[in-house]
């Protein structure tokens, strides 16, 4: 990645730069007291912060319409909050809380929430990819107008089901958007050492999908993209691939000491990258913002974190007899 100039007149407004603004710095200090009960113990099972990626849902979510759906993987808290899940569930659930959005029996990986639209965390690699196109299928033939972003990684991208699910979705013109948040080192491998074709987006031409490369590090760029992308599902034109360009702090997971790389790379993204010093800069230096402001919205995110994180250790644990209930549905929807 190439270093950030310096901040021009950027084409958004006060009121859309704040919001980002708070949007990116709430999924980080989130992920920082997630990073902090997991130290705790508080948090058990694996854990996948999203710390440096800020930018790629918030980016996309602000190119949403009320109706759209989104699925990840396993790396999902960002994208709960970005959605406008309520911090005190997603939190309650990483703890294992009745009051989380799974009850407490999901955990870190597996939420969900049918007002949101948001259709999981997934724990298996690349398992959400087909489940999209489903999702995406069923409002094709509702005819509702609606678009589904499918997350995934780069790990992800050499999967069979991936290639096989470009292929379906581009045979039934399907309205959804393939997201790949390369965050350069999968699950601890290098891209150039795993793939001969690191260009993930480029793949879908040889299915006729049209895609571009994103850089994930700026949040105004991403919004561009996703608008792109989605009126091109919306128009009726297929899938778009949108392969975005970001990086992760952290390593793969609570348990990952991240040895594949130096703690100088990171630093340098750090200073030099970061997506949320970067609205930052353009808050201040278009005068949108002073210093003491911004201190003061760090301060109130960090007083919901905080709330949330009180809430999740007071929630009790889930009843023994939840062990079976949600195990299989009541009845079988029909228009959802």
């Amino acid at each position: 990645m190439a270093t950030r100039k310096t901040p021009q007149k950027s084409n958004t407004s006060k009121e859309e730069l704040l919001t980002f603004y708070r949007e990116m710095l709430l999924i980080r200090r989130f992920e920082e007291k997630a990073g902090q009960l997991y130290g705790m113990g508080l948090i058990g099972g694996f854990c996948h912060l999203y710390i440096g990626q800020e930018a790629v849902v918030v980016g996309l979510e602000a190119a949403t319409e009320e109706g759209d759906k989104r699925i990840t993987s396993y790396r999902d808290h960002g994208h709960m909050l970005a959605c406008g899940m309520d911090p005190k569930g997603v939190m309650a659930e990483l703890t294992g809380r009745e009051g989380g959005y799974s009850k407490g029996k999901g955990g870190s990986m597996h939420m969900f929430s049918k007002e949101k639209h948001f259709y999981g965390g997934h724990g298996i690699v690349g398992a959400q990819v087909p489940i999209g196109a489903g999702l995406a299928f069923a409002d094709k033939y509702q005819e509702n107008g609606r678009v589904t972003f499918v997350y995934f990684g780069d790990g992800a991208a050499n999967q069979g089901q991936v290639a096989e699910t470009y292929n379906m979705a581009e045979l039934w013109d399907l309205p959804v958007i393939f997201v790949i948040e390369n965050n350069q080192y999968a699950m601890g491998t290098a891209v150039k050492r795993a793939t001969k074709s690191p260009d993930f987006w480029e793949r879908g031409a040889a299915f006729g999908i049209k895609g571009e490369a994103v850089d994930g590090m700026d949040v105004l760029a991403v919004k561009a993209a996703g608008e792109k992308a989605v009126a091109h599902c919306r128009a009726g034109k297929g899938p778009y691939i949108l392969e975005i360009m970001t990086y992760r702090y952290r390593g793969h997971s609570m348990s990952d000491p991240a040895k594949y790389r130096s703690r100088e790379e990171v630093q340098k993204i750090r200073e030099e990258r970061d997506a949320i010093e970067h609205v930052r800069d353009l808050l201040l230096t278009g005068k949108h913002a002073t210093e003491d402001e911004l201190k003061e919205i760090d301060k109130q995110i960090k007083g919901v974190v905080n709330e949330a994180a009180e809430f999740a250790k007071e929630s009790p644990e889930p009843a023994l007899d939840e062990l079976w209930t949600d195990i299989y549905a009541d009845t079988a929807p029909q228009n959802a």
